[in-house]
C-alpha cells in the first residue's frame, strides 16, 4: 500500500484527493521507486483540470518525481535496487510515495545533485534543451522573448540562454519576479501588467522584432506575441497557463510576415531512450558545471497538493516547488 493523489472527477484544486492505495509488486520490465521528492509542473494542473484529458478517473496526477529503486520486476538489469533516479514526462501518477515504472524511462541522478534538485530541474531542463537546442537552436547573436521568465522552465531558460551568448526578453507579472529574472540572467525584464510587451519589444530589437518567443502562457499573450516576432519568425507554445490560444485565421501569420507557428511536446522529443538520456545529461551536464542554479522556492507535504496548485495557479510561486512524501 502507498499514499497517492488521485482525482475522481476533473475540476479545482479541490478534487485532488490522498488516498491509500494498492502497489503490487512490479512486473516485466518495471521498477518501484521510493519517492524522496516530487516535481510540480503546470502540466498537472491541465491534467487535473481536463484540459489534458487523462485516460480513465480516478486517476493519479504528476509527471516528475526523484528517489530511491527499491525492486525490480522480471527482465530488468538496469536499474538495480538502492539507486537513486528520476524520471519525468511519464503517465501521470507521481504525486505517491512510491510506484511502479517501465524502468527505460528512469534516468541515473548523478553524484552531487541532491533529490529535490533532480525532481524540479529535469522536466524543465529537459523541456529547455529541446526548446533553444533543437525546436529553435538560438544562436549567440539572437534576441529572444520568454514569457513567464521568473517560473521554473523560466529561469531555466534565462540561464541556458545567457550561457548560449542570447539577449532575454522576459516577461513577468511583479517587481519581484523581475528582480529574480534578472538575477537568473534576464536582460530586459517586463512587468507585463505595467508595460506593452510588444512596445518594449520593437524598442528594444530596434523595431526588427524577435526570431522566436517561447511561450507557456497561451490565451493571454499568444496574439500579442506573433506581433513580436521579426519577418519569418517562430512562435513556440509550448503551454497554457492562462488557457488555449482562440482559433484564428492562418492567412494571419502570412499578414504579419510568413511567420511560423509550432505546439511541442517533451515527449515527442525524448522518445526513445537514447533521446532521453542525451537530454536529461544536458541537464545534469549543466547542474554539475555550475552553468545551472535550481532553487526549489516552496516544499507542501504530499498531502497539501491542493494548496500547492492553488498557489500555482495564482501565479504566486517563484521558481521551482515539490512535494515531499
Amino acid at each position: 500500500m502507498t499514499r497517492a493523489i488521485r482525482i475522481h472527477e476533473t475540476g479545482g484544486p479541490e478534487v485532488l484527493q490522498c488516498e491509500t492505495v494498492a502497489l503490487e509488486a512490479p512486473g516485466p520490465g518495471e521498477a518501484r521507486v521510493r519517492h524522496r521528492a516530487i516535481g510540480v509542473n503546470f502540466i498537472d494542473t491541465y491534467h487535473r483540470s481536463g484540459l489534458y484529458p487523462l485516460p480513465s478517473l480516478p486517476h493519479g496526477i504528476g509527471t516528475e518525481a526523484a528517489g530511491v529503486v527499491e525492486s525490480v520486476g522480471p527482465g530488468v538489469e538496469s536499474p538495480k535496487p538502492g539507486e537513486r533516479v528520476a524520471y519525468a514526462s511519464v503517465a501521470p501518477g507521481s504525486y505517491a510515495e512510491a510506484r511502479n515504472l517501465p524502468a527505460d524511462r528512469l534516468v541515473p541522478i548523478p553524484e552531487g545533485i541532491s533529490d529535490e534538485v533532480a525532481a524540479s530541474a529535469l522536466l524543465k531542463g529537459m523541456t529547455v534543451e529541446y526548446l533553444v537546442q533543437r525546436t529553435h537552436r538560438v544562436e549567440p547573436t539572437e534576441t529572444v522573448l520568454l514569457h513567464a521568465a521568473a517560473g521554473g522552465v523560466g529561469l531555466i531558460a534565462c540561464q541556458w540562454l545567457k550561457q548560449i551568448g542570447a539577449t532575454v526578453i522576459g516577461t513577468v507579472s511583479t517587481e519581484a519576479k523581475a528582480d529574480l529574472a534578472r538575477e537568473y540572467g534576464c536582460d530586459h525584464p517586463i512587468i507585463h501588467s505595467r508595460e506593452d510587451f510588444v512596445a518594449r519589444v520593437r524598442e528594444l530589437t530596434g523595431g526588427e522584432g524577435v526570431p522566436v518567443v517561447y511561450d507557456s502562457v497561451g490565451k493571454a499573450t499568444f496574439a500579442k506575441s506573433l506581433d513580436c516576432l521579426r519577418p519569418r519568425g517562430l512562435y513556440v507554445g509550448f503551454g497554457n497557463a492562462s488557457g488555449k490560444p482562440e482559433p484564428f485565421d492562418m492567412g494571419l501569420l502570412a499578414k504579419k510576415g510568413s511567420l511560423f507557428l509550432t505546439r511541442p511536446t517533451l515527449f515527442d522529443h525524448i522518445r526513445t531512450r537514447p533521446e532521453l538520456l542525451a537530454s536529461a545529461r544536458a541537464v545534469f551536464d549543466r547542474l554539475q558545471a555550475g552553468h545551472l542554479k535550481v532553487e526549489v522556492q516552496q516544499r507542501w507535504p504530499l498531502s497539501e497538493a491542493a494548496a500547492c496548485h492553488r498557489a500555482l495557479e495564482a501565479r504566486q510561486t517563484r521558481g521551482s516547488s515539490i512535494l515531499v512524501p
